[in-house]
């Protein structure tokens, strides 16, 4: 088992790993499509995905415990080459948010809800185009060199920048920190969805690992 595969406790190299959570609503749609894609984007970037101990896994925050991805979010995932196999929808629990490292959510509500948890979780829980914003702000030469310090202490030296740059650094709009449910729509707008996902998570990634994308 490697250590991008979320339902397992596999580490990295370090024996230390960081757990990124991707939360939305049923996790059928957008969180198993942004946890596979991230995770593709990692396999890209690091080759064997055991290197850099990043684990990837998603909940919902009315997730439809054991329900397959939906279909129209798995024919997504295979436009851009990524594995939609084996998934499993999982209501959000606490054990999920106090094991994360980072929580990426589809909403701004999600946020809110994963905060309201407690857990000591708001300095670690961002929208997914609130931390693709925040990401694009930080000077990569001042996060640790991940071949010198591991992924993981980069990560979690981001995590912590993009943290102190919230407050700094707004949204231009409400609307701008949302990605909206594809749920019930036609394949079109599940494929806008996706697009729109991949294109924030690709310097979130790049950030996280050091490691531009190869293909």
């Amino acid at each position: 088992m490697t250590a991008l595969d979320g339902r397992g406790t596999a580490e990295g190299i370090s024996g230390t790993t960081f757990r990124i959570l991707h939360v939305s609503t049923g996790n059928v749609c957008r969180s198993p499509i942004t946890e596979r894609l991230t995770r593709h984007a990692l396999e890209d970037r690091l080759g064997d995905p055991s290197f850099g101990g990043l684990i990837v896994e998603s909940a919902g925050t009315w997730g439809h415990e054991g329900a397959p991805m939906e279909a129209n979010a798995a024919a997504v995932l295979a436009d851009f080459g990524a594995d939609a196999s084996g998934f499993t929808g999982r209501e959000l629990l606490d054990e999920h948010v106090i094991r994360a490292d980072l929580v990426l959510t589809a909403t701004r509500d999600h946020r809110a809800q994963v905060i309201s948890m407690g857990h000591s979780a708001g300095l670690r829980t961002f929208t997914l185009k609130e931390f693709n914003r925040l990401v694009r702000a930080i000077d990569p030469l001042t996060l640790p060199d991940p071949l010198e310090d591991g992924v993981v202490e980069r990560a979690r030296a981001l995590v912590r920048a993009a943290a102190a740059l919230r407050g700094w650094l707004l949204a231009p709009s409400e609307e701008a920190d949302e990605v909206y449910d594809p749920y019930g729509a036609p394949i079109t707008f599940f494929r806008s969805i996706g697009e729109e996902i991949n294109a924030a998570l690709d310097p979130v990634v790049t950030a996280l690992t050091g490691a531009p994308p190869k293909h």
